[in-house]
This record gives structure tokens, C-alpha cells and sequence, in this order.
């Protein structure tokens, strides 16, 4: 009977344990609008998702604010710039989640999305897709800069910004 109890034990310790994913590199961070476009080179994060236990999942994302690349160079340094993102005093933008949900068409995150020194409560619905040992997550959504304070309001790029993230995992 005790080794009984010990096996249910550890059986339940086992399935009870968050499943946490690596970040491929062949990740892309990409955001356009009809102004401008472009990708966020560097990320880290973490991923701990289960679909069938999504309360012990949690996602964590900082890009590196320097890693953008719009395919212009001069672009990119003025990006960079105190006019836009300031990446010398706010060198992340990061996602930090509360809760993750079931939807009809997926997932949703929700949590804190910080940019510039602005932090904001959002949801980020996504999908997952597994396949063996590796999947990927995609998330579509829109930001509005002005809510973060990134550029002026009203200049000559557009508020609305559509993040399109593609994230390739391996199981850890």
C-alpha cells in the first residue's frame, strides 16, 4: 500500500508539472502598418504551456528595442531615437502574463505589455500548434503607439500598428 501511495504520488507530481518550451531561433517578431514595417531581431523569453492544465501556463517576452530593423538603416537609428522608442532609456519592450485562456479560435494571454516606460493591461490571442517534441506559437494583434507614448500623436506614421509574432518551441 505505501508503494502504492508513492508511485500515485509521483504520478501526480509528474502530470502536475508545467511543460516549459525553448525559444527557437528561427523566431520573428514582424510589425507593419501603412506606413512602416519591419521586425524586432532580438527576444528572450519563457514559455510554460500546457493546453490541457493552462493554469500553470505563463509567457514572459522582452524584445530588445535595438534589434529593430526596418530594412533602412538611417530608419532604424531614428527608431531607436529619443523621438520614438528612446532604446538608451527603455532598452526592452515586455509582456508579462496574468492568465491564459481557452478561445474558440485558440488562446488568449492576458497581462502587462510595457513599451517606453508605459505599462498597459492586454489580451494577445494566439494559437499553438504541436507537432512531437516541437510546436509553434503565432500571435496576431494590434498596438496602438500612441497609448505608450512612442512618436507624436498625429505625425506622418499611422497609430495603429499589427504585430504578427511567430514563435517555434522545443520542448525543454
Amino acid at each position: 500500500m505505501k508503494s502504492l501511495s508513492l508511485l500515485l504520488l509521483c504520478f501526480l507530481s509528474f502530470a502536475s508539472q508545467a511543460q516549459a518550451w525553448k525559444i527557437l531561433e528561427t523566431h520573428k517578431v514582424a510589425f507593419s502598418n501603412k506606413d512602416v514595417s519591419g521586425t524586432f531581431d532580438q527576444m528572450s523569453g519563457t514559455i510554460v504551456f500546457d493546453a490541457a492544465n493552462l493554469s500553470t501556463a505563463k509567457l514572459t517576452f522582452k524584445l530588445k528595442v535595438s534589434s529593430i530593423n526596418t530594412g533602412n538603416g538611417l530608419q532604424n537609428k531614428h527608431a531607436i531615437g529619443d523621438e520614438w522608442f528612446h532604446a538608451e532609456k527603455y532598452p526592452y519592450i515586455e509582456f508579462v502574463s496574468t492568465k491564459i485562456e481557452k478561445t474558440d479560435a485558440g488562446y488568449k494571454a492576458s497581462g502587462k505589455l510595457e513599451m517606453h516606460g508605459v505599462k498597459k493591461d492586454v489580451v494577445i490571442p494566439f494559437t499553438f500548434t504541436k507537432k512531437g517534441t516541437k510546436g509553434t506559437f503565432i500571435a496576431k494583434f494590434n498596438v496602438n503607439r500612441s497609448d505608450y507614448n512612442i512618436g507624436k500623436k498625429g505625425n506622418e506614421v499611422a497609430d495603429n500598428i499589427k504585430i504578427t509574432a511567430t514563435l517555434p518551441v522545443q520542448k525543454k
